[in-house]
């Protein structure tokens, strides 16, 4: 079973760029620097909290702001993942993989 499931995401974003005719911004390149840069804004809600504050965001403020940036670096990466036509299901299911050998939890065996 999938552990994640982008194909409609996928094509919601590719559609809606199409309609603006924004494909020809979309390279690896573009992509890889948009989400970048939604990162650095998402981190910048962050910066200067404490741990406990940065716990509590979501029932300040700042929560729509919050989701925003999610939002944003869920579609850039989206579009990156298009782009370069990486099964993202696999990869992740691979590097969760990797580290569980790399990081076993305390007290398992390997079979």
């Amino acid at each position: 079973m999938p552990l994640i499931d982008l194909k409609n995401l996928q094509q919601a974003a590719l559609a809606f760029g199409e309609a603006r005719n924004w494909g020809k911004y979309h390279s690896p390149k573009n992509l890889a620097m948009a989400l970048s840069v939604e990162v650095a804004e998402l981190v910048e809600i962050f910066q200067w909290q404490t741990e406990e504050e940065s716990r509590g965001i979501m029932a300040t403020g700042e929560r729509e702001h919050v989701e925003q940036e999610l939002a944003d670096i869920t579609i850039y990466l989206t579009q990156l993942v298009t782009a370069l036509g990486v099964d993202l299901d696999a990869a992740v299911q691979a590097k969760m993989a990797m580290n569980a050998r790399k990081y076993p939890a305390p007290g398992a065996t390997d079979a």
